[in-house]
C-alpha cells in the first residue's frame, strides 16, 4: 500500500522512529495505543449524539465503536499477557493540534463535514504509523499485530470520507481535505520523536 497514492499524506514516517524510539519502550507505546483505541470509539459515540437524525451514520458509528473496543481490548490483553502495567492516559498532542483546524461556526452541515474529515485524517495517519510499525518492529506478534489493524484502519479512513461526500451538502469535500493534508503535515513534522502512535 503506497501512503502517498491511498492516504495522500505528504510527510512520511521515518521507520527509525521505530528502531530507535518505539523499541525501547513497548510498554509506553501499547498504553498510548490503548487510549487511542479507547478515543477513537469516544469520538464514533459523540457522532451518534450530535447526528441521530441521520441512520447511516448511526449504523456505520455502531460499527465503528464495537470495533475500537475490540482493539481497545485486543491491545489491554496485550499488555497484560507482557506483565506490563496500563498507564494513565496520556495526552494526544497531536491530535489536540488537528482539532484547532476544526470549523467552528458555518452551520450543521459544514461542522459535520469538518468533524468526519477531522476523523478521516487521524485514522489516515494512525494507518501509515501501524504500517511503519508492522514493517520494522522486531517483535512477531506486534509486527503482525499492526499489519492486520492498519487495514483496518484504511477502511475507517475511507468510510469518513464517504460519509463526508455523502453529507456535504455544498460543502466541496474534495477542497477541504487538500486543507486537511497540508494543515496535518505542517502538524507532523513536529512528531516522530516519542513512543507514542502520533508522537
Amino acid at each position: 500500500m503506497s501512503d502517498k497514492t491511498i492516504l495522500k499524506l505528504q510527510l512520511p514516517t521515518d521507520p527509525l522512529w521505530v528502531k530507535n524510539v518505539v523499541e525501547s519502550n513497548i510498554e509506553e507505546l501499547l498504553t498510548d495505543h490503548a487510549f487511542c483505541e479507547q478515543k477513537a470509539a469516544s469520538n464514533g459515540i459523540t457522532l451518534i449524539v450530535q447526528n441521530p437524525n441521520l441512520p447511516d451514520l448511526v449504523q456505520e458509528m455502531i460499527a465503528l465503536v464495537q470495533e475500537e473496543m475490540d482493539h481497545f481490548k485486543r491491545v489491554h490483553d496485550i499488555i497484560q499477557a507482557r506483565g506490563f502495567v496500563m498507564g494513565r492516559e496520556r495526552k494526544d498532542n497531536y491530535v489536540n493540534e488537528l482539532r484547532k483546524f476544526i470549523v467552528v461556526g458555518g452551520g450543521r452541515t459544514v461542522q459535520l463535514v469538518d468533524r468526519l474529515l477531522f476523523s478521516a485524517m487521524i485514522e489516515a495517519r494512525s494507518c501509515e504509523r501501524f504500517k511503519v510499525l508492522s514493517e520494522n518492529i522486531n517483535d512477531e506478534e506486534l509486527s503482525t499485530f499492526y499489519h492486520e489493524l492498519m487495514i483496518s484502519e484504511a477502511t475507517h479512513y475511507a468510510m469518513f470520507i464517504r460519509l463526508a461526500k455523502k453529507y456535504c451538502g455544498d460543502v466541496d469535500v474534495d477542497a477541504r481535505w487538500k486543507q486537511y493534508l497540508a494543515y496535518e503535515a505542517q502538524v507532523i513534522q513536529n512528531y516522530g520523536k516519542a513512543e507514542t502512535i502520533h508522537g
